[in-house]
């Protein structure tokens, strides 16, 4: 089953950089988007084949995620948890018959960790959700996840350290749940591969120049580990300051 994960940065704008024949040259069984960035009924998606699912933040023009998939899920749920974390559009979980696919958006900790307060307490309530799910089936965690996790996940660690993104309360977060059960995908197949990045700055010519950071991921629950086939970033697809992730499980 091949899964394809994609913050998109405005799926409006995406359509019109070759979204749609990117999608359907891979073929993939399930697209989870980040950022689209839409309202309902503000884009259409011709993707035949395909059932969708749609969170939108409250907020216009800002977060939201989105699901296409061929099978259809047995349930779709949106968000998760308190009310604080029911209004920016940023989770949809999916359960299919052997696992639960959960799309996620992660908050961002803004410039000079302003909002890092709700980012930690958005890290521990969402592990938790995690979990809560993991003990009913697997999980498939994907998403801009907003963390490069170790220094070999970003082009310049030290003058980034205690950055937004990579700072070292976000990266515990991520040890803590790898460690409570969780795989990251792409570095269980490659844990010493160098210069492979999902995002790059618009500044600078950071893309020309690989300047980049691996901020998303597909994350499985520990017993997918044996399942996991092939882990790839699609660095060469334009469309969005992100590139598209993918994960297949045999």
């Amino acid at each position: 089953m091949k899964f394809i994960s994609w913050n998109v940065n405005g799926l409006r704008a995406c359509l019109k950089k070759g979204f749609l024949d990117f999608c359907l040259a891979e073929d993939a069984d399930v697209y989870c988007l980040q950022e689209t960035k839409l309202q309902p009924g503000q884009a259409e998606v011709d993707l035949p084949g395909y059932h969708q699912f749609w969170n939108s933040a409250d907020k216009k023009g800002y977060s939201g995620t989105a699901i296409f998939t061929k099978e259809e899920p047995l349930s779709v749920t949106y968000d998760f948890g308190e009310d604080l974390h029911r209004h920016e559009g940023r989770v949809i979980t999916a359960e299919y018959p052997d696992f639960y696919l959960v799309c996620c958006y992660t908050p961002n900790a803004q410039d000079g960790l302003k909002r890092i307060g709700y980012r930690m307490q958005w890290e521990d309530d969402f592990r938790s959700y995690l979990l809560e799910l993991d003990q009913k089936k697997p999980v498939v965690l994907c998403g801009d996840l907003n963390v490069a996790h170790e220094e070999i996940d970003l082009k310049n660690p030290g003058p980034n350290r205690g950055n937004a993104g990579f700072s070292d309360e976000e990266r515990e977060k991520m040890t803590q749940l790898l460690s409570s059960g969780f795989v990251d995908t792409f570095r269980a197949l490659y844990p010493d591969k160098t210069g492979a990045y999902s995002w790059w700055s618009y500044r600078f010519n950071a893309r020309a120049n690989n300047a980049g950071w691996r901020i998303d991921y597909f994350i499985v629950s520990q017993r997918l580990r044996d399942r996991i086939a092939a882990a790839d970033i699609y660095s060469e697809i334009p469309g969005s300051d992100h590139c598209p992730v993918a994960l297949v499980l045999r």
